[in-house]
């Protein structure tokens, strides 16, 4: 199988999966009583999911290479924390769609400005109509899930 097309199904599996941890987050906030002992727990459980895959893998991390990344590599865990809650928070209030719609076009917005400018290593894809096109479908797509 053409590997890109083998990453692109893993991508969009994975975007399914965040699809469905929102609602079962946003569940879990009633039994927990909010938002943040909801992401608390799903975090917990992820992290021992996580350490039970390292350990059948066998996988040890170069602590000597770790030490000499920049700081702002050691805090992706908080962007996630921040999108957990919110999902957490927005599902009741909004409905799984509209909350994950909106979660997909920020995530292009900002994807689209990283990408033109390189940031953080990532290779660098300026902004053109067609990409500022495709952000602006998927703004129209939150307006129609909005109002329809």
């Amino acid at each position: 199988m053409n590997p890109a097309l083998l990453s692109m199904i893993a991508v969009v599996l994975a975007g399914g999966a965040t699809a469905l941890q929102a609602p079962t987050n946003a569940k879990l906030m009633g039994a927990m009583g909010s938002p943040v002992n909801a992401a608390f727990v799903s975090f917990a459980v992820g992290t021992a999911a996580l350490g039970l895959v390292a350990l059948v893998m066998q996988t040890k991390p170069d602590m000597s290479a770790a030490r000499g990344l920049p700081w702002y590599v050691w805090i992706g865990g908080l962007y996630g924390a921040i999108f957990v809650v919110a999902a957490a928070w927005g599902v009741p209030r909004l409905g799984v769609a509209l909350t994950i719609t909106l979660m997909v076009a920020g995530q292009l917005l900002v994807g689209l400005i990283l990408d033109h400018f390189g940031a953080f290593g990532a290779p660098q894809h300026p902004i053109s109509l067609g990409r500022a096109a495709g952000v602006v479908l998927v703004l129209a797509g939150v307006l129609m899930v909005r109002r329809f």
